[in-house]
């Protein structure tokens, strides 16, 4: 074993190399009675005989318009039948399906649409606080130039718009043809997917990802934790991202299983409905998910008996959330996954029986046939044990960046090694943990302070539902601690959360100060944006 931090993952198993559309009719041919998709808060259940029939029209409908391989295609929607069948309609045709995040606002769908040159966009009407159809009709047609057809999730839609639903008319039997003969042409290294991600600096960046880089992904996340046929995944995280398209939605199709999509964005309660009445064996969820589930009512009368898996990702587990989620929830077999949407997304995980010490303090170890090395500052490989950059080549790479070769060639170095930002440790059997990005480190008076290592401390505190640690501006250290505090009642108070920490970890890592919050500000991923918090912070204390 070498005592440098650089893996290998295992070749046991070939890839697959097939687009996701052949893949899709191989499985929809083998299972047609399997359940393929359940959408509970519309209440339609479709085997993959009827998604088949569905997706197929859809395609032909596209295809009507005048759309071609190679197009851009945007979905701009919450969980919901529609983006399924939009997924896969698109990859059958080679059109490039463009994640819209439900979230954006008119200014971010513009530049989003812009960005990539998106022919059609498939839309719901509106979301939460979003009007997604008022929106796009202020930005056309001279602020989307290349937009030409706007469809509306529905049987009606907005003038000028075109209603999904008549787009799913029964297609003729030389349409068929057609689509098939197109799909046979198409190429498992055609690009596929366009997924936005601001990384750490910049405006939105386009991930593109070929049909290879995420059916494969989508097939070994699946696969490390045993993902039967016909078995149900529950799938609360938004469809907008790896985690929901990927992890979930191909994760189930390479195992002829059934999605579960509880609501069209994350409720607690919702997800236990549906792992309870769908006899769920597994659920996708971020650290911040999971504690609303442990934390609701309907836990205590939800029978998840059927429930063994899954996968918590997105951000590091609190020890005690982990402890909870195999206890409580009796998921024991939830494992912990790494990466970003630039690689697929998934390129470490840990496995079914890691205990759970590796669950919480690391991130796993190396996916099959993807490479990972740990660099320093003068891109040598650092020894197991020490700190270095994540770094990750493989199948699952992006193609870049979207017409930006610039930082394309920024983030994937000549050796075709795709640099994370991330910083981390491997230990000598190859588990990585991350350590954070070098902007989170804290640095106080010279001492350097890994906010990570103080909320996994203020975890242990009986009266902290959640907390976040940041750093805030001080003139005479440079930097200080804040701990935001989710409580569990209005009793806790600041000097009991600093009382907790003096005299069991360093002084310098007391937080200075404590802010109490009733929610924090999340991605619709679930993922807490701590640069909101931060700033949320220094305006509390007055610190600019």
């Amino acid at each position: 074993m070498s005592d440098l931090a650089h893996v290998v993952g295992s070749t046991d198993q070939p890839l697959i190399t097939m687009t996701i559309g052949a893949c899709f009719d191989q499985v929809c041919d083998s299972h047609p009675d399997t359940l393929a998709l359940i959408s509970c808060q519309q209440g339609r259940r479709l085997t993959y005989a009827q998604l088949r029939t569905r997706v197929d029209a859809l395609a032909c409908g596209f295809r009507r318009l005048g759309l071609v391989k190679g197009d851009r295609v945007g979905i701009w929607a919450p969980n919901c039948e529609e983006w399924v069948l939009t997924q896969y309609a698109t990859a059958k045709l080679g059109l490039i399906l463009v994640n819209v995040n439900p979230a954006y606002r008119t200014s971010e769908v513009e530049y989003a649409l812009n960005l990539v040159g998106c022919r059609a966009i498939v839309l719901a009407p509106m979301f939460k606080t979003s009007n997604y159809v008022e929106m796009v009709q202020d930005l056309m047609p001279e602020r989307l130039p290349d937009l030409e057809f706007v469809i509306q999730i529905g049987t009606e839609a907005a003038p000028g718009f075109i209603a999904f639903e008549d787009l799913i008319t029964s297609p003729k039997t030389g349409e068929l043809n057609e689509l098939q003969r197109i799909s046979a042409e198409l190429s498992p290294d055609d690009p596929i997917n366009i997924q936005f991600t601001s990384g750490t600096t910049g405006a939105p960046k386009g991930a593109t990802l070929t049909h290879l880089n995420i059916l494969n992904n989508g097939y070994f996340v699946c696969e490390a934790i045993e993902l039967k046929a016909g078995e149900a995944l529950c799938i609360p995280i938004p469809l907008y991202h790896c985690f929901g398209m990927v992890m979930g939605v191909l994760g189930c199709l390479t195992h002829q299983a059934t999605v579960v999509l509880p609501s069209d964005a994350f409720e607690p309660g919702a997800v236990l409905k549906a792992l309870d009445d769908e006899a769920c064996v597994g659920v996708y969820s971020v650290p911040t998910m999971f504690i609303a589930m442990l934390d609701h009512d309907r836990l205590a009368s939800a029978n998840l008996s059927a429930l063994r898996t899954g996968i918590m990702a997105g951000s590091p587990c609190p020890t005690e959330v982990m402890k909870r989620v195999i206890n409580d929830l009796g998921c024991k077999g939830v494992t912990i996954a790494y990466g970003m949407t630039e690689t697929s997304p998934v390129s470490l995980q840990s496995a079914l029986d890691d205990p759970i010490e590796k669950r919480v303090s690391t991130v796993g170890r190396i996916q099959p046939h993807v490479e990972v090395k740990l660099i320093d500052d003068k891109g040598q490989i650092v020894p197991r044990g020490e700190t270095g950059e994540i770094c990750t080549r493989g199948y699952l790479v992006m193609q870049g960046y979207w017409s930006d070769e610039a930082r394309t060639s920024e983030a994937i170095d000549a050796e075709g090694f795709m640099h994370t930002g991330d910083l981390g440790v491997m230990d000598k059997a190859g588990y990585v943990a991350i350590t954070g990005r070098s902007k989170d480190m804290v640095i106080r008076g010279g001492e350097n302070i890994s906010p990570r290592e103080v909320e996994e401390f203020l975890y242990r505190h009986p009266g902290i539902r959640d907390v976040q640690v940041v750093g805030v501006p001080d003139p005479k250290f440079g930097e200080e601690l804040c701990a935001c505090v989710i409580a569990k009642s209005d009793t806790l108070g600041e000097d009991d959360v600093r009382d907790f920490c003096k005299g069991e970890i360093a002084h310098y890592k007391v937080p200075r100060y404590v802010a109490f919050f009733d929610e924090f500000p999340l991605t619709v991923t679930g993922k807490v944006q701590k640069f909101i918090l931060r700033d949320q912070v220094r305006k509390m204390f007055d610190l600019d």
